[in-house]
């Protein structure tokens, strides 16, 4: 074989193997943040990565999130268009005040949060960390609908988390998929 053809044989098999495992990344990020919400949602949403890069195109309204690679504690999520909002003003550090009631799943748990403070990066005495398993959170336009619930993550149903910031929201536990 001349030099000029195993180069381009070299070449030709080193970016099929690369598109290959791109794929498989790729795909494997699809089954992550399809494990995030119900079937009845994540097979019609979105799945995005964490870069802005669209792996599906979705019909739904709701965009699914692999679980990012930095986001410490953060699980795979799978949020409506208010949820969206939502979480560009929590990672931004910009006020948000709700305009419609959001949904947002989190079915595969996370690695935990403060209770109180929506910024805290670790445990730490008196941050009240919880690790919560598979959940959905919902955000209400209305701050006082969240007077009647409980802050108490041990109560043994929803509660409300962050009471008091612009990001309070519901947490519902559930039992998964």
């Amino acid at each position: 074989m001349k030099p000029l053809v195993k180069m381009t044989s070299a070449v030709a098999f080193l970016v099929g193997s690369a598109c290959t495992v791109a794929a498989a990344d790729e795909q494997a990020m699809i089954a992550d943040a399809r494990s995030a919400a119900p079937d009845a949602i994540s097979m019609n949403a979105t799945i995005m990565d964490w870069e802005g890069n669209t792996l599906q195109q979705g019909s739904n309204g709701f965009t699914c999130f692999p679980t990012p690679p930095t986001l410490n504690g953060t699980a795979p999520m799978c949020l409506d268009a208010a949820w969206a909002a939502w979480a560009d003003a929590w990672m931004n550090k910009k006020p948000f005040t709700a305009t419609s009631v959001g949904i947002s799943y989190m079915l595969a748990g996370d690695g935990g949060a403060s209770n109180i403070d929506p910024y805290a990066a670790e445990e730490t005495p008196d941050n009240e960390w919880i690790v919560e398993g598979p959940h959905l959170m919902i955000i209400v336009p209305d701050a006082a609908a969240l007077e009647a619930l409980p802050t108490d993550p041990d109560n043994g149903g929803p509660y409300v988390m962050w009471k008091g910031t612009d990001y309070a929201h519901i947490m519902v536990p559930t039992t998964g998929k």
